[in-house]
């Protein structure tokens, strides 16, 4: 094994081994010094009560910027800018990567184009099929069919299968499309320094005004070819029909990247974003090894640029489907995939850091912090829901009568009340906050679901135990076992009514 590679393997090893050391430490504790067990659960009580608020706080104040952004008429915002900026010129690439999804997945998602509110002769779009599933040729068709003539370039590609140094991977498709695509340019002669790259999810659904918004931000950034800039991702085309576990989750979902938006040292792009053509050419486009690409494609420009990339938040939202299967128990295996999946993004943290050791040209600090705060952030995730729900009541249980006795002992489970007391407040603002992101109700629903929209929060205490910890503790593990995932594509199930 070559240096690079143990030095590699190495880093692969400490985010899972930092998780395990924690939690197998905790319960250690519990069994032979309560007391210390007892204080430090206590702390981590106190600091999570404390973390809870702040975040909370972000998360209102995210949300009184979506509202006053999201509905702007933000083409205006554009034909108001001086001459200087040349708005018009730019070209907007939206590629939509494909796998098993059916027509009624992308018929919506190119209707939501059709309906934005810029002009069409400046939309491009690529609808990228992978070669290998068939039933894609005939779907192909049917898009070209409906929506061939209706934007200034339509094109098909299909990402053959097998080709070296590439997995069975959403970059490797997107990026056989974009280069597809930088033909298309070179034929037309439109310089690919004009053109602004969207890569989306092929369920994702844009706002009326999402391109506007994102012209507007790109023309006015000083330097706009390095940034990418990152919507708001809710989970909410079929939220109506998802199960109440499902939906829950996905809402969770969207408000935490609600709240990431307001933390640009740690904002790093996340599922369907946008970035300048001329970038992702230059620094070779998506992964076509990794699972991660949406946000290991930031750390590419990020070491491209010697630590001068940003994520520039757009709060305007992109709608995207929510996870679910036939059954209760499938629709449990479904979300639990698709966050460990999410928290595959822990291979981050050996490719970002082994960079940066060789990188002299980003400032040791900056390196320091982002690499703290990849591995803090990850760590955090595994086990929070664990020391929480699972090793919290411990020293109760394990440390005996005396411990029982003690003000300490007597007091911890008050403690803990305290803290999911705080939550369950917490929740209340999150509640409020749903039916703020919520599409109008279909036809087919019946009006009692807005009320169970109100009390499925009670399951949120199954929720965390579920999907709390877990999903990133058994992608940590996997990835310091050298058990390196496979990709799962997320089940899209969408009722047309």
């Amino acid at each position: 094994m070559t240096e690079n590679k143990k030095i590699k393997r190495i880093l692969e090893i400490i985010p899972g081994a930092l998780s395990w050391l924690i939690i197998i430490s905790l319960i250690c504790l519990s069994m032979f010094q309560p007391v210390a067990a007892a204080v430090i659960i206590i702390v981590f009580d106190f600091y999570w009560i404390i973390r809870t608020a702040y975040l909370t706080t972000l998360l209102l104040m995210a949300h009184r910027k979506l509202l006053k952004d999201k509905n702007k008429n933000w083409l205006k915002t554009c034909e108001n800018l001086s001459s200087k900026h040349d708005w018009e010129s730019l070209y907007h690439l939206i590629i939509f990567p494909v796998y098993k999804e059916g027509p009624e997945i992308l018929r919506a998602s190119l209707q939501a184009l059709q309906a934005s509110h810029y002009p069409k002769e400046n939309l491009i779009v690529v609808m990228a099929f992978e070669e290998r599933y068939k039933p894609g040729r005939e779907t192909a068709k049917i898009m070209e069919k409906e929506f061939g003539g209706e934007f200034s370039g339509y094109l098909t590609t299909f990402h053959p299968d097998g080709l070296s140094g590439e997995k069975r991977l959403k970059g490797a498709n997107a990026t056989w499309a974009a280069k597809r695509a930088k033909e298309y340019l070179e034929a037309r002669s439109i310089p690919i320094e004009r053109v602004i790259v969207s890569c989306f999810d092929a369920d994702t659904c844009v706002e009326r005004q999402y391109f506007g918004c994102l012209t507007y931000h790109f023309c006015v950034n000083p330097n706009p070819h390095q940034a990418s800039y990152q919507p708001v991702p809710v989970y909410n085309n079929n939220i109506w029909h998802a199960p109440s576990f499902a939906r829950i989750v996905e809402i969770s979902a969207s408000f935490c990247q609600l709240i990431e938006s307001m933390r640009l040292e740690k904002f790093v792009t996340f599922s369907s974003h946008s970035m300048s053509f001329k970038t992702l050419v230059d620094i070779d486009y998506w992964p076509r090894d990794m699972i991660s690409d949406d946000s290991v494609v930031y750390w590419k420009a990020y070491l491209y640029y010697k630590g001068a990339y940003r994520v520039i938040p757009l709060y305007i939202t992109v709608s995207m489907d929510i996870a679910y299967s036939t059954n209760f128990f499938k629709t449990i295996a479904v979300q639990y995939k698709q966050k460990r999946r999410w928290a595959w993004g822990i291979e981050n943290f050996p490719y970002v850091v082994s960079r940066f050791m060789n990188n002299p040209d980003i400032p040791f600090f900056k390196k320091i912090r982002r690499s703290f705060h990849l591995l803090e952030g990850h760590v955090t995730w595994a086990i929070w829901a664990t020391v929480m729900v699972v090793i919290g009541p411990l020293p109760i249980f394990l440390g005996g009568f005396f411990f029982n006795q003690m003000p300490i002992g007597y007091n911890l489970p008050r403690i803990t009340g305290m803290l999911l007391n705080f939550t369950l407040i917490t929740s209340l603002v999150w509640i409020l906050l749903t039916r703020t992101i919520l599409p109008p109700r279909p036809k087919d629903v019946k009006w009692s679901v807005n009320v169970l929209m109100f009390v499925e929060w009670a399951i949120v205490p199954f929720i965390i135990i579920i999907v709390g910890s877990t999903p990133a503790l058994d992608a940590q593990t996997r990835l310091m076992l050298a058990k390196y995932m496979e990709f799962f594509p997320t089940e899209k199930s969408r009722r047309v009514v």
